[in-house]
């Protein structure tokens, strides 16, 4: 569509679904179907087409997609945080002795936004005994640290510029960035977990994009993880709109008037119709669901057990409880 209209989506996995199968040069894509309702799909972005096509940083992304996840079942928890945590510890590839600084992205007063401060606030950190008191620490423990630094609109200080502060402070060997994304598609909303190993520009699914948190800022790996928690009010009544259309001129006689019109509809005219439906709102409205409170809770625990149990080796979600 024209005058900078586009369906926005911060998973990979969507966007390379928009593209037709020949048109995936650069793009790999895999997927795993585990029991009860679970799915994992990576996709790769492994040369400069595919990062045009996708506009996308080259790299892993993989998407853990349950319906469980909105759901209190706890036994499907427990599978979908060992799942993520094996994907984790794919990505994170570090050795027994490294630092890990583990960031929760967001603003902790927005409920949608605050599921990367919740996380921190559950992550089992170490750093401190193993430098303070490294006799009450055992090996299963690796030094980690967390922070959740806000948003600009708080602390009127460029997230990534405390993030490199911080950095270059302690001098982690990974950082982990955990943010509230944005999805095409309203079944992904709090049933989808992306991890990937390029990095994240905090506040880009909102179309708020700050300074990157990356290899190339920070000077080391940056693992993203995050969760789609909204969806793009436009990107919504544009998928609405099509299907309806659709309905329509499946249902209208191709001779008649009606047809005529429906069939010959551009994108333009979508996009003056979706205006006109938004107004004023059109480039700056989000949806959420209304248990998006109970959810938030939910799927903060469940990346945070994922993350505990991929950093400190030989530990477990009952061990855990030793040193919350």
């Amino acid at each position: 569509m024209k005058k900078g209209f586009s369906l926005r989506t911060d998973l990979a996995l969507e966007t390379a679904e928009c593209l037709a199968e020949g048109a995936r040069g650069g793009i790999e894509v895999e997927n795993e179907d585990f029991d009860d309702n679970i799915k994992v799909s990576t996709v790769k972005i492994t040369d400069k087409q595919g990062k045009a096509q996708t506009g996308k940083a080259m790299g892993t992304y993989i998407t853990l997609e349950s319906p469980y996840m909105k759901e209190n079942e706890v036994a499907k928890h427990e599978e979908i945080i060992r799942i993520l945590s094996g994907k984790l510890s794919e990505l994170l590839k570090i050795d027994r002795d490294s630092v890990i600084l583990v960031v929760g992205l967001g603003n902790w007063n927005v409920t949608p936004d605050a599921l990367g401060p919740k996380v921190v606030s559950r992550v089992l950190v170490t750093r401190h005994i193993a430098s303070e008191v490294p006799e009450d620490i055992d090996e299963n423990v690796r030094s980690v640290a967390a922070v959740s630094p806000g948003v600009m609109g708080i602390t009127g200080i460029e997230t990534g510029e405390i993030i490199m502060g911080i950095a270059e402070k302690i001098k982690p060997d990974a950082v982990i960035a955990i943010d509230a994304l944005a999805a095409r598609k309203a079944s992904r909303i709090n049933s989808t977990i992306q991890i990937a190993d390029t990095g994240v520009c905090p506040g880009s699914g909102v179309g708020n994009r700050r300074m990157e948190l990356s290899r190339k800022t920070l000077g080391v790996p940056v693992i993203a993880v995050g969760v789609p928690t909204v969806v793009d009010a436009a990107t919504l009544v544009s998928d609405t709109l099509d299907t309806i259309l659709e309905e329509l001129i499946e249902q209208s006689t191709k001779s008649t008037a009606l047809y005529q019109l429906l069939a010959g509809m551009t994108g333009d005219d979508k996009y003056d119709l979706i205006c006109s439906i938004l107004n004023p709102y059109e480039n700056n409205l989000f949806v959420t669901p209304k248990e998006v409170d109970a959810v938030i809770d939910r799927l903060s625990g469940i990346i945070a057990n994922a993350l505990n149990i991929a950093l400190h080796p030989g530990i477990s979600k009952e061990d855990i409880n030793k040193y919350m």
